[in-house]
This record gives C-alpha cells, structure tokens and sequence, in this order.
C-alpha cells in the first residue's frame, strides 16, 4: 500500500495504528491519489491548495518573532529562554506543514501526465507543475535552514519505508532545492495579467533567498541577479505605505499571498491585531519593538547613534533614518487620530477625532499594561486595523524586490567582489526610504565604502532597518552567528512604576534615555551604560544555548522511528 510521507510525519504514532485513510491527508479538492490529476482543472485545484497561508508559517510565536527586533512585556518565548525543544508549536508547526506541502508538491508532480494524455494542455499542466517544483523546494528550503538534514522524499513510499527512514544530508536535499526552483524557472512567466501566481520571478528569488540564508554566496548573487535583470520589478514609491492593506499590487512584489477581509480571509487575526495597536485605540500594545531596534537605526548622516552628532537621546526619533518613523511611532506625533505619549508625565493627550483631550491610556500612569518599554508598532497599521472587530487582511509578502536587492550585495560582499553594482543596489534601497533616487547622494547618506568589513556591517544594518517586523531578522542573527550575542542581552523598559520614571527620568531632563547607548563593531546596540545610570528596567534576561542554530527534530518523530536521529543538544 503507497502512502503519502505525510501519514506519518505528521501524524505520529496515533495516526498510523488508528488509519489508513484519514480524511486530513488531502484536501477535498485532490480526490483520490488513484484517480485524480487527470485534467487540468485537477491540477489547478491541487496547486492552489498550496498557496494556502497555512502552508507558510512565521518564524515566532503568533505575535512577536524570535529576535531582539521584538519585546513582549517581561515575557520570554522559549527561544529567548533557551529552552526550545522538539513539543515546541513552531517545531512541529514548519515541520508538519512543510511535509504536508510537500507530499501534495509530489503527487502533482508524479502524476500531472495523466491530464495531458487525457488532452490537456501541456503548456498550462506544465506551468502548473513547475508552480508544485517552487513549492516544493520552498518546503524543503525552509526545512533544511531550520533542522538541517531531514528526510528527502520525491516519490510514493510505503509504510514501512517512512518509519524507517533517516535524514538526508543537507546538501543532498539542497541540490534537489535548487533543481526545483531551476524547473519552476524554466517554464512559468515573467508575469500574469490579474493574477497573483508563482513566476519565474518568485523561483530565481526564493533560491537566492535560500542560498544566501546557507551561505552559497556566488548561488545566491547569481540568482539574485537574475531577478533584477527580469526587469519587471522596482521599489514602491513609498516605504511606508508598501505594507498597507489597501497596497494590494506592487511592482515591489515578487510573491504575495492575497488577504481578504470580505472572504474573512484574514492573515492577522483581533488578537494579534490588538496587541499591535495602541492602548487609546482599544488596543493593547503587548507586542512591541524593542529598544534594540529602536537604537540601530542610523542617523540621517548614516552614522550610528553613538557616532552621529545629530542623535539626541531625548529626542530619539528626530535626525534618524526615515524608516524608523515609519516602523516605531515618534514621541508626541498624532497616530490612528490620538496623540501618542508614553511619558508619564502625559496624564492625558489629544483626541484629534474629537479636539479634546482624553485620559492617556497609553502611558503606564494611568495604564498599567501599556507598552513596557514606551515604544509601539507603526509599519502597516492605520485606522483600518480599528475596523471589522480588529480583523485585518493585508496581503502576505512572501519576498519583495528590496530583498533581492540586499541579497546581490550581500552575497557579492562575502564573496569580496565588491563594485559599483553593489553600491548601487544598497543604495537604491536606501535612497527609497529618503524618497529620493539613489543618483541623489546629496539628500540622503549613501554608500560609497569598498572596504569588505565595513560594507558588510553597513548592509546588516541595512537589512535590520529595511525589513524590521518582516519575520526576517530571525533568519539573519542565526545565519550570522549573531544570535549567541543578541539573544544574551537583557530586553529594557521605562522604569515601573510610573511615579518612579517621573521622578528619575522625566524631573530630571533624562527622558527618554538618560545617555546615548554605545553601538558594538557588529552594529549592535549595547545598553550597559544606560542600564548603570538607574533610570531603566530590565524586563527580561534573554539566554542562549548554540544548540538552537538548528531546530530539534519534532520529538513524536524521534519516538517512532529509531533511525531518525535528533539534533546535537536536544
């Protein structure tokens, strides 16, 4: 009997006594394995059941991702404790999905012939079928950067077979990656008319995504060049407003999957949505950016904030890079109609809606929960995110032409190749957030340094900036090893309670930082010099074991297959 890996990656133990045929393995619309994919409207089912938001999970836990770009109140996922292990939801989550994506990627693929000897057509079927290769490899790309070697399947295998199999290399599993990202590259268009499909775009991106996160650099500069010379792809005019869900197309984009609040088909659900917005809102601001973000933001003379003589740390948000006011809503600026003031000597603010003014419940004097560390999220979020019962449906952007950007850079920098196509992707990404073009170099601080050291702290800076709340900063800090330093620091806070931060911070002129932060030689924010002034709280101590440069094996795994052989540390 053929059965589909997934009966038992997914299901464990349980699922493989108690069934041979549950009804979860596939979705309504495949059928049955022994019949379906015989014509072309088939496979078109099959396929878009693959662009479902279920099959692309976020690196983190629902709200926050695991980085120090977030805080969470004094609140640690087990990823900043150091004490992720394979029951873990995220662990389980990426693996099960993935292999379910890619069970269903190979039954497309195995058995697309059917339709066109039934007289459909092979050009269609065959564009379709490279839409399965591109998930497919994106399934086992995600799998092979978390967990490293992992089981490599590509056809029907029998029970037996799936609980006795180990982990293929990670190499073996990545050259089937690349091959499939290559097949779907090879037949799918450069673009659709009124349709949001996978493209050879998304498949030359995805690869250079990958092979940059696993450090190919001349792979990923390759691909990476491949997008941009497509030429059907530029930045959005405007940073801030990308990331809107009324931006729903975009030159920017090279692979989105469509939200609708009409269809209730909403990416963010009220909970999520409210621990983004702020208190006078009806929101909670539980999820917040943290202090760490906040710091690396350079000054508008492209200088870190501990070298810039425009950075002030009372006023922190004046003379900084565009994209920090865009992402992190500045001190006393009208936002969502309110006054936004986390100052506890701000009793009340402006309601502009109404001309008056209002208690402020956005300031722990009054709100107890208000943002522990006095900063809220601003990227994406408008009045809209107050609507429909704070459920919001911006489309997901998988990956943009920003990244593919970056990516060239990057992987030309490691490869110390650094010319002027390097200065200039860097710095048209840069020159966007200015709303200048990138030829401009009077209105905007651009790159110009060929030394590989410097531009290489420069661009991670760059990415840091660019793609902060984008579930992107994850991926960077494990594949620069940087996360045995950032996720050992401590996480901060205005000082609690309240009466205290007026008294020692505010009456005392030190608000909103008593002094500058130093910034390390990797560009990473060091609070020590703040934190000795005593007029901060620490909300949390992160830790970190280097264990979690891979992910464990999902633990039911382990339990019932003895040649299925867990990470190191777990």
């Amino acid at each position: 009997m053929k059965r589909n890996i997934l009966v038992y990656i997914l299901g464990g133990l349980t699922l493989i006594l108690s069934s041979c045929h549950d009804l979860n393995l596939n979705p309504l619309a495949n059928g049955s394995t022994e019949t379906w994919y015989s014509s072309e409207s088939e496979i078109t089912m099959a396929v878009n059941d693959l662009y479902r938001i279920d099959f692309w999970p976020q690196d983190g836990e629902y709200q926050t991702d695991w980085s120090d770009d977030y805080t969470y109140r004094e609140t640690l996922t087990s990823f900043e404790s150091a004490t992720l292990n394979g029951q873990n939801s995220n662990v389980t989550d990426l693996w099960s999905k993935c292999y379910k994506t890619i069970a269903r990627a190979n039954s497309v693929i195995l058995k697309y012939q059917r339709a066109i000897d039934n007289g459909a057509s092979e050009t269609k079927v065959n564009q379709l079928v490279g839409e399965a290769h591109f998930f497919r490899g994106a399934a086992y790309s995600k799998l092979v950067t978390r967990f490293g070697d992992v089981p490599l399947v590509e056809t029907d295998i029998d029970i037996d077979e799936g609980l006795s199999m180990g982990r293929t290399p990670k190499a073996q599993v990545l050259q089937l990656v690349y091959d499939d990202f290559d097949a779907a590259a090879a037949v799918l268009p450069t673009s659709y008319s009124g349709m949001q499909r996978i493209t050879k775009g998304a498949a030359l991106a995805y690869k250079a995504r990958t092979a940059l996160y696993l450090s190919d650099w001349a792979t990923a500069a390759t691909a990476a060049k491949a997008v941009m010379d497509l030429g059907v792809y530029q930045l959005h005019s405007s940073y801030s407003d990308l990331f809107l869900q009324s931006t729903k197309s975009s030159k920017e984009f090279i692979f989105t999957i469509p939200r609708s609040l009409e269809y209730k088909n909403c990416y963010l659900d009220a909970g999520t949505v409210r621990n983004d917005l702020i208190r006078n809102i009806g929101g909670w601001a539980a999820t917040d950016p943290s202090w760490d973000l906040l710091a690396s933001y350079t000054c508008t003379d492209g200088l870190p904030i501990d070298e810039s003589p425009l950075f002030d740390s009372h006023n922190p948000f004046k003379n900084r890079d565009p994209r920090c006011t865009m992402t992190i809503v500045p001190f006393n600026t009208e936002f969502l109609g309110y006054e936004y003031d986390p100052s506890p000597s701000a009793v009340q603010v402006m309601n502009y809606s109404t001309g008056k003014m209002i208690t402020n419940n956005d300031s722990r004097v009054n709100a107890q929960y208000a943002s522990f560390d006095g900063l809220v999220w601003k990227k994406g979020i408008d009045k809209t995110w107050a609507d429909n019962g704070y459920m919001v449906a911006p489309d997901m952007i998988v990956i943009r032409y920003a990244e593919m950007l970056l990516t060239y850079a990057e992987a030309k920098i490691e490869l110390n190749q650094i010319d002027q196509s390097v200065l200039d992707a860097m710095n048209t990404v840069r020159a966007r957030a200015y709303g200048v073009d990138k030829s401009a170099t009077d209105k905007y601080p651009a790159f110009t340094s060929t030394n590989q050291a410097k531009l290489r702290t420069q661009l991670h800076v760059e990415r840091r900036m660019e793609f902060a709340k984008e579930h992107m900063r994850y991926s960077d800090i494990i594949r620069w090893k940087e996360a045995g330093i950032v996720m050992s620091k401590k996480g901060y806070g205005i000082l609690y309670p309240a009466s205290a931060c007026l008294e020692k911070v505010v009456k005392t002129g030190d608000w909103f930082w008593a002094v500058t932060p130093k910034i390390d030689e990797r560009g990473l924010p060091d609070f020590s010099n703040l934190e000795a002034t005593g007029k901060v709280q620490v909300l949390s101590q992160r830790l970190w074991d280097d264990r979690q440069y891979l992910w464990p094996i999902p633990t039911n795994e382990i339990l019932i297959n003895s040649n299925m052989q867990q990470n190191p540390g777990y």
